[in-house]
């Protein structure tokens, strides 16, 4: 705009216009979304490979780093589908995962490494690349790394010096149980909703679904614009 106006109010003017473009998805799309409070994971094919960025790396490097395959699975949001690849480690004491994500014609995946310690706080870290779209409990502490980092060990050596870091010895690390993975990942989910649902970030509809409510949407484009600023 300033190049535009030749004035520096009205690339200001401009500016300020950019930040406000995500509320066209906020007050269309995003408003009417319906979640459902309740979702089960369910065994998945793999994906297409083609369609699936970086998992066979991602698959062979776990394998690599002694981590064994658990299941494949996914579960479906309003249009939007997660697939998961799970894996565990008893000696790292820590589940990995790589993650599809597809939602329209949007396309990523992503790489995920968790541990549980004794006092039931989650200790994670992933090269997720967006901002969270819901507030974690207070018990999940999440280890943000560069979204371009896609080498598993890197990511594994980076989750050791976050637990290294936060004080986290091996030995207060709980040991997962493989037959209980899938049942964790969706306990995880629940409490996560509960949380949203105390903080007002979401609401019941009243029909075993929830929406965002006037605060949360508030707070999703302060997610898009940290997003917006990250990649920019």
């Amino acid at each position: 705009m300033f190049f535009l106006t030749g004035s520096l109010l009205g690339g200001l003017a401009g500016a300020s216009l950019w930040l406000f473009l995500p509320w066209v998805e906020l007050l269309t799309r995003i408003r009417r979304l319906r979640l459902p409070v309740e979702n089960r994971l369910s065994q998945k094919p793999i994906p297409n490979p083609a369609y699936f960025p970086n998992a066979v790396e991602a698959t062979a490097a776990m394998e690599e780093a002694g981590f064994e395959h658990v299941s494949d699975c996914g579960w479906e949001w309003d249009g939007m589908r997660q697939f998961f690849r799970l894996f565990w480690h008893p000696e790292e004491r820590a589940v990995s995962s790589v993650c599809l994500c597809e939602q329209s014609d949007v396309v990523f995946a992503f790489v995920s490494i968790t541990s549980h310690d004794s006092e039931g706080r989650i200790w994670r870290t992933t090269n997720f690349p967006f901002a969270p779209t819901l507030r974690c409990p207070p018990e999940v502490r999440w280890n943000h790394v560069a979204c371009g980092k896609n080498c598993f060990h890197e990511i594994l050596r980076d989750h050791r010096s976050y637990l290294g870091a936060s004080n986290v010895p091996l030995n207060e690390l709980r040991i997962p149980d493989p037959e209980r993975i899938e049942e964790a990942l969706e306990e995880e989910m629940r409490k996560q909703v509960s949380h949203n649902l105390a903080c007002g970030i979401i609401r019941l509809t009243g029909d075993g679904h929830f929406q965002y409510s006037k605060r949360g949407l508030i707070f999703l484009w302060g997610q898009f614009i940290k997003d917006m600023v990250r990649f920019c």
